[in-house]
C-alpha cells in the first residue's frame, strides 16, 4: 500500500465515487479505510471506530468472517472462473442453489438466478416479470407499479422504479410504463396522515385506483421493499404488504420482493417478507448474500412463476438475460459459506434486539433534542433519523450542520451515514450492546457540537 501522505494527496483526484458530487469529493476528500476488524473500521491516520453503516447494509457478519474468507481463497485456488450460460456451470452454484431453495422454502421460493450484486438482481426480476406474461400470453402485461421514497438500484429499469427524484431527474428520459403509489411515510405523505394504519389503507387504496386507471391487464408487476431503506428506514403498518399482496393476486400482478437490504436477516426475521408474512413472486438479493466480500446476487422465483417457464413449450421461455459473473463460482462459494455462518450465529435474533436498543437510543436523543424531527425503526438493524430545522414546519436541516453532526460523531467513535436530513444506521447484525452503545454516545456528542 502506498503511504499515508501518497494517499491523502491523491484523495478522490482520478477517482470519482458513486453517489457524490465530483467536486464535492475533492474539496471535501473521502475518509479512507484502510482497514477493519469486527464490527470496526480503521482510517489512514490509524482512527478506529464503530461501523454504524455495515459497509453498505451488507457486512451483516462483520469483518472478520473467516469461514468467508477461507472459503474464497479456497476457490480461488480450485476454480476461480467459469461461465455458466447455456451448457456449462459449476459444482458451485448448484449446490447452493439446493441451500437458498431451502433458506427461502417458507417464502414459497424455489429457484435461483444469479447475478453480480443489487442493481442486477433488481433488472432480472424486471424483465422477467415481463417475460412471464409474455409466456403466459398476456403480452400486453409491460407496465410496472412501486413506491414513492422506494430505492431499486441505479440500473436504468431500476432507477426508472426508483422512488427517488436525486437518481432519476438527471438520467431522464427512463424506462416508460413505471407509475409511483404514495408510500407509507407517516411523517411525510399526501394525506397528511399520521396513524400508521389508517395510511397503510390509504395508500393501499391509491394502489387499486391506479390499477384501475392503467388496466390491470398493463402491468406486469409491482416493486416494493419490505421496509424501504435507502429512501429513510420508512417501516410500513403490518397490514401493508399483506395488502399489496392480495391486490396484486386479485388484478394477476407479480409482486417483486425487493430485499437486496432486507434479507437474511436484517429486519430481525430471515426475510423482510416473512416478517410481514407475505409470500413474493420473486425476490430479489445481493448484500449480505456474500457478506459484502465478493459481488454476487441472486434471484428468487416461487414455483408458480417457474412452472410458466419451465412447462413452456413455444419457445418464448428461453432466458436472454444474464451477466458475465452470473453464478461466479467464487462468489458462490462466499455465499455458501455465508449462508452456514448467518444460520450458524442466527444472526435474526441479534438484529431484532440490538435494533430495538438503537431505537429506544435515538428515541430518547430525540426527547432532548428538537432537530430530531422524526425516528424510525423497530424492525431490526436498520434506524434512521430525519432532521430539520423547524418541528412545526418539518423544514429539512442545513446540510453543512447534519454533516457536522456526522463528522463529530466520526471523530467520537461511530461512523453514521447521511442521506439527505437522514442519518442513517445499519451496522453488522453482530454488533454487541456495548457497540450500539459507542454509536449513540457518538452520535449525542455530535449533536451537543451543533
Amino acid at each position: 500500500m502506498k503511504d499515508s501522505n501518497f494517499l491523502k494527496e491523491m484523495n478522490a483526484r482520478s477517482v470519482w465515487h458513486p453517489m457524490a458530487h465530483p467536486a464535492d469529493s475533492q474539496q471535501n476528500p473521502p475518509t479512507i479505510v484502510t482497514g477493519a476488524q469486527g464490527v470496526r473500521i480503521t482510517d489512514v491516520d490509524g482512527h478506529e471506530v464503530v461501523d454504524g453503516v455495515g459497509g453498505l447494509w451488507n457486512v451483516n457478519l462483520g469483518f472478520s468472517c473467516e469461514p468467508v474468507k477461507a472459503a474464497i481463497a479456497a476457490q480461488l485456488d480450485r476454480l476461480p472462473y467459469y461461465s455458466i450460460f447455456r451448457g456449462t456451470t459449476n459444482d458451485c452454484v448448484i449446490e447452493l442453489a439446493e441451500e437458498l431453495r431451502d433458506f427461502f422454502a417458507p417464502d414459497g421460493l424455489s429457484r435461483a438466478f444469479y447475478t453480480s450484486g443489487g442493481s442486477d438482481s433488481v433488472e432480472t426480476a424486471l424483465r422477467l416479470a415481463r417475460q412471464y406474461h409474455k409466456v403466459k400470453g398476456e403480452p400486453g402485461r409491460i407496465k410496472y407499479l412501486s413506491l414513492k421514497k422506494g430505492y431499486h438500484g441505479t440500473h436504468t429499469g431500476g432507477a426508472s422504479v426508483n422512488g427517488n427524484a436525486n437518481f432519476r431527474t438527471q438520467y431522464e428520459p427512463l424506462l416508460p410504463g413505471c407509475y409511483h403509489i404514495p408510500a407509507p411515510y407517516t411523517y411525510r405523505n399526501p394525506f397528511n396522515e399520521t396513524d400508521p394504519e389508517k395510511l397503510a389503507q390509504l395508500c393501499l387504496q391509491a394502489l387499486e385506483d391506479e390499477i384501475a386507471f392503467q388496466g390491470a391487464g398493463t402491468i406486469a408487476a409491482m416493486i416494493m421493499e419490505p421496509v424501504l431503506g435507502a429512501g429513510g428506514v420508512i417501516p410500513p403498518h403490518e397490514s401493508f404488504m399483506p395488502g399489496v399482496r392480495e391486490i396484486c393476486s386479485k388484478h394477476g400482478i407479480l409482486l417483486i420482493a425487493d430485499e437486496v437490504i432486507t434479507a437474511f436477516g436484517r429486519t430481525g426475521s430471515w426475510t423482510g417478507s416473512r416478517h410481514w408474512g407475505v409470500q413474493p413472486d420473486l425476490m430479489c438479493t445481493a448484500k449480505a448474500i456474500t457478506n459484502g466480500y465478493f459481488p454476487f446476487g441472486a434471484v428468487m422465483i416461487s414455483d408458480a412463476v417457474a412452472e410458466v417457464f419451465e412447462k413452456d413449450e413455444s419457445g418464448r421461455a428461453a432466458i436472454g438475460h444474464g451477466y458475465t459473473y452470473s453464478g461466479h463460482p467464487v462468489g458462490a462459494a462466499a455465499a455458501l459459506a455465508c449462508l452456514a455462518e448467518t444460520k450458524r450465529l442466527n444472526v435474526k435474533d441479534n438484529a431484532a434486539a440490538r435494533g430495538a436498543e438503537l431505537h429506544e437510543g435515538l428515541k430518547s436523543l430525540q426527547a432532548d433534542l428538537d432537530l430530531i424531527g422524526d425516528v424510525r425503526g423497530g424492525h431490526g438493524l436498520m434506524c434512521a433519523m430525519e432532521l430539520v430545522s423547524d418541528r412545526a414546519t418539518k423544514a429539512p436541516i442545513d446540510k453543512a450542520r447534519i454533516n457536522q453532526v456526522q463528522e463529530v460523531a466520526y471523530q467520537s467513535g461511530a461512523m453514521v451515514r447521511v442521506s439527505g436530513p437522514n442519518i442513517i444506521l445499519s451496522p453488522p447484525l453482530v454488533l454487541t450492546s456495548d457497540d450500539a452503545q459507542v454509536i449513540l454516545s457518538a452520535l449525542r456528542a455530535g449533536f451537543d457540537s451543533l
